[in-house]
């Protein structure tokens, strides 16, 4: 008998848990593509401060910065 309850009690709060609504998910899905344009941003900036005056460096770092404007 013990063991149902413990059954009913883990299915009734996965249920609860696997019930997000499309808002949460929105929300969800946009917080990791601000955390992922964060990351690019903070690659670009390293590269560019590690290319120094080198022109050519600096232009391969832009490859970071419009992946990064793609995100918006």
């Amino acid at each position: 008998m013990k063991s149902i309850y413990i059954f009913l009690l883990a299915l009734i709060v996965g249920m609860t848990l696997a019930c997000s609504s499309p808002q949460d998910r929105a929300y969800q899905a946009q917080e990791k593509v601000h955390k992922e344009r964060l990351k690019l941003v903070e690659k670009y900036q390293k590269c560019m401060k590690e290319a120094g005056e080198d022109q050519q460096k600096k232009e391969a770092c832009d490859q970071y910065l419009k992946a990064s404007e793609a995100l918006k």
